[in-house]
């Protein structure tokens, strides 16, 4: 669960440099398959138009490197940004002014986080000079070419795997692609894809002050948002600092200057701790909390957490009251009443940024926030039964298989948890579907080999800047779930299981994995 800080730019670029060269030839044969569809696209000039991203498009984006790297424009900024942003889709992205998008959070020595880029389709280049991918690999070749690693004794008894060709949507390869295993993290990319079907992806979780009429009672409403900060900086987080000083206003201009400090976190229901007990992975789950009531000043990976996150952040939010000048008492928990007024809010950055954060960093508490608000949304319970009902029904409803799959948690820390890499998969190529561009994040946010989250420390040589995926690790469960372009410039989604493997060689078990992933990038299999 540690996930490393991202590496800047300046560290990584010598490393894709060396990368471009290998890079350049696939990613040439997908900008030709995509020139005509290009050329067909680009009279319409329509926003709606611009708004709908076909699973082609993602050609360049699960590429990561870009187009910008085809192209041979490698230069002292890079296609990354010091946080391993994408600058090319970012900037593309502001200029268009789209909601929602990517953060990856900061990076030592950075001069600052960059806000979180504008979801949007990656910028393409035609290229042009070689002839159209009109198919995608064969499934033949492409067993002979993975059965053989899939044997490797790190990966346990019985490894599972399947592959998808995401235009088509056709299996191209399967190892009891339907046998439902514990996916550990891999969980995260279900209820990225239940949250964004059942909210949207412009959705906002909101933090509020509410005054009970005639009492001077204050009281702090949790809504959920596990992003709430009550750090100095806030960046693009809602701020507990700015909500108190916006309630220490509206008390002032009612000429209340002492109130009784409560809170309330009634939005959820059931145990607030994981079946895992205290972890440092995860904090207690409330709808009411600062900075995930984490110890330090770190954003993601394991630290020790405060005891109780909701009252931590009301003791917070009234200190920064009485900075204002509004005395209050010692908070306790309450429940705002129907007739209590709205002082002031705060909203958290829109759900496509929160997915593609969760995702990117493997974050347990945003994930187990967004399933309970899953739940919320289609009129389940907020707690962990009621979460993985809403998430199953979501993925129903879209029509995914769903055959023996269990959601006993959003996170995937609970070894209860059952997904197959069919569904995995089913996922995959659902969130490229251009019918369902909502959920879109849960594709972008997957973490990029070599460069970004989860995948920083992994994939030195070989498929670093190709593979984007989402790592799943318990002790003696390893998985790895995402999108490449193989050597023909084809699309396609993954999922590889490995279940009982010796816990003493993770490594050994993660090596064999990118093994696959690269192997699966480097096959024209024809």
């Amino acid at each position: 669960m540690v996930v490393p800080e991202l590496r800047p730019w300046r560290a990584a670029r010598p490393h894709v440099v060396r990368l471009a060269d290998a890079v350049r030839p696939r990613l040439a044969r997908a900008a030709a398959a995509t020139k005509p569809r290009l050329a067909r696209l680009a009279p319409a000039g329509k926003p709606q138009v611009a708004q709908v991203t076909r699973p082609w498009q993602y050609t360049a984006g699960a590429a990561t490197a870009g187009l910008a790297l085809a192209a041979g424009v490698v230069t002292a900024a890079g296609p990354w940004d010091s946080s391993g942003q994408r600058t090319a889709e970012r900037d593309r992205a502001v200029a268009l002014g789209r909601p929602g998008g990517t953060d990856h959070g900061s990076a030592p020595g950075a001069p600052g986080r960059p806000r979180p880029a504008p979801s949007a389709g990656p910028v393409l280049t035609g290229l042009g000079g070689v002839s159209t991918v009109k198919s995608g690999p064969d499934g033949k070749a492409l067993t002979d070419a993975l059965t053989p690693l899939l044997k490797d004794p790190a990966l346990g008894p019985r490894p599972a795997g399947a592959v998808v060709d995401v235009t088509t949507g056709r299996r191209l390869f399967g190892r009891t692609p339907d046998a439902a295993l514990t996916p550990a993290s891999t969980t995260k990319v279900a209820t990225a894809v239940a949250a964004l079907s059942a909210m949207g992806p412009d959705h906002r979780l909101t933090t509020r002050a509410a005054l009970e009429p005639d009492t001077k009672e204050v009281v702090l409403v949790g809504g959920g948002d596990p992003t709430l900060t009550a750090r100095e900086k806030a960046g693009d987080s809602a701020s507990l600092r700015t909500l108190a000083a916006s309630t220490a206003a509206a008390l002032a201009d009612r000429g209340v200057r002492e109130v009784t400090l409560s809170y309330d976190t009634t939005l959820y229901a059931g145990d607030e701790m994981h079946p895992i007990g205290v972890d440092g992975n995860i904090a207690r789950i409330t709808p009411l909390m600062a900075d995930e009531g984490r110890t330090d000043d770190s954003t993601s990976g394991p630290v020790d957490r405060v005891e109780d996150p909701a009252a931590d952040a009301a003791r917070r939010f009234g200190d920064f009251l009485k900075s204002h000048g509004i005395k209050a008492t010692a908070p306790g928990p309450s429940k705002a009443t129907t007739r209590a007024q709205t002082l002031a809010s705060v909203s958290s950055p829109p759900l496509s940024a929160l997915v593609e954060r969760m995702l990117t960093n493997s974050d347990n508490d945003i994930a187990e926030a967004l399933a309970r608000q899953t739940a919320i949304a289609t009129g389940g319970r907020a707690d962990f039964a009621g979460a993985g009902k809403a998430v199953s029904a979501r993925l129903r409803k879209l029509g995914l298989p769903l055959k023996g799959a269990a959601f006993k948690d959003g996170s995937g820390l609970n070894r209860a948890d059952r997904l197959s890499p069919g569904l995995l998969t089913a996922l995959l190529a659902k969130a490229a579907d251009p019918s369902h561009p909502e959920l879109r994040p849960a594709l972008t946010g997957l973490p990029v080999a070599g460069f970004t989250g989860t995948l920083t420390g992994r994939y030195a040589d070989g498929a670093a800047g190709v593979v984007r995926a989402k790592t799943g690790t318990l002790s003696g469960v390893h998985a790895l779930a995402g999108t490449l372009v193989d050597e023909d410039g084809r699309l396609l989604a993954f999922a590889f299981m490995a279940a009982d493997t010796d816990p003493g060689r993770r490594a050994a078990t993660q090596q064999a994995l990118d093994r696959i992933a690269t192997a699966l990038a480097a096959c024209g299999c024809r």
